[in-house]
């Protein structure tokens, strides 16, 4: 008997894995291992996992197979959050930063991971409370954005209890490791290796002679009170609005490490996936010599949904 007691599905929103669910269900039936997914995602697809609550997939699956990119990834990390229960991401279209196999590897993938011959790698999660008292989780970014038609994001950005710096942007975006190659990154932020454990605050198009990111240990919580001179702001947790918050308003966003653990087989290294997805070529000036796996910038068809 091999190490997985039976797998959960989190699927794409919109794409139809069909065959790729029947694909994984014929192999855990060589093992009697039962395949599970959520009532609204395996309802909408002709397939035989079987649909139970999100609490009874998040108990019962060993494994989750996340079927998408890397928004359904992050999903995967959310509900999945705070467990020790191991995410594989599987192509299935696009390429992404979070993905570790394509669907032609993934039989030879559930036999490794049966026969324990992979690894986990923790990601850390960032957290705050909007004022109404509801908690949100983020494993890419919690963002503070200008609403259209609103005046520019003025925050103040506390350390540790003391301000630093005051930012008028059109957003300030607090990342994970796992997020400085999305938002944090087209805002201007540092690449961050997902074995790195920060916090990083990034204003995008700052209004102000300070416009650097700053970087910040897990273990150190941060402040954003919205100033007077604030226009209304949308909260984006992952991408996905969740709430908005208007001057005087102010949360804190704190570190939860190793709030997810994704699988790693061994195939690509984050610097690989970096180099492709981001189409990293280096300077001109210190001569250019392109990576094996390096095939140019990424076409408009591998960008990961977000």
């Amino acid at each position: 008997m091999g190490l997985i007691g039976s797998i959960g599905l989190i699927l794409h929103p919109r794409r139809n894995p069909g065959p790729v669910i029947e694909l994984i269900v014929q192999w855990a039936r060589k093992s009697q291992i039962e395949v599970l997914g959520l009532p609204d995602e395996v309802g909408r697809i002709d397939c035989s996992a079987v649909a139970v609550p999100a609490e009874a997939l998040v108990a019962r699956a060993g494994l989750i197979v996340s079927l998408g990119g890397d928004g359904t990834m992050l999903r995967s990390m959310r509900l999945l959050s705070g467990t020790a229960t191991p995410v594989l991401g599987v192509n299935v279209g696009r390429l992404g930063f979070l993905a570790e196999i394509d669907v032609a590897d993934l039989p030879l993938a559930l036999d490794r991971i049966d026969e324990g011959q992979y690894t986990t790698e923790p990601r850390m999660a960032v957290r705050t409370r909007l004022p109404d008292g509801r908690e949100v989780r983020a494993f890419n970014d919690i963002a503070l954005v200008r609403v259209p038609g609103s005046g520019l994001a003025a925050i103040a950005i506390h350390v540790q209890g003391n301000e630093f710096i005051r930012y008028a942007a059109d957003a300030v975006v607090v990342a994970t490791s796992t997020g400085s190659t999305a938002y944090s990154f087209a805002a201007g932020g540092p690449i961050l290796s997902p074995r790195v454990e920060a916090i990083l605050v990034v204003p995008a198009s700052a209004h102000s002679s300070f416009d650097r990111a700053l970087v910040l240990p897990a273990d150190e919580d941060v402040t954003l009170e919205l100033l007077p001179t604030t226009g209304r702001l949308a909260v984006e947790v992952d991408g996905e609005v969740v709430g908005y918050l208007n001057a005087d308003d102010r949360i804190t966003v704190t570190a939860c490490p190793a709030a997810a653990h994704v699988v790693r087989l061994g195939g690509t290294t984050f610097y690989q996936r970096a180099r492709r997805k981001l189409g990293i070529k280096g300077s001109i000036e210190a001569g250019h010599r392109a990576p094996q796996d390096y095939s140019g910038p990424p076409s408009r068809a591998d960008v990961a949904e977000q």
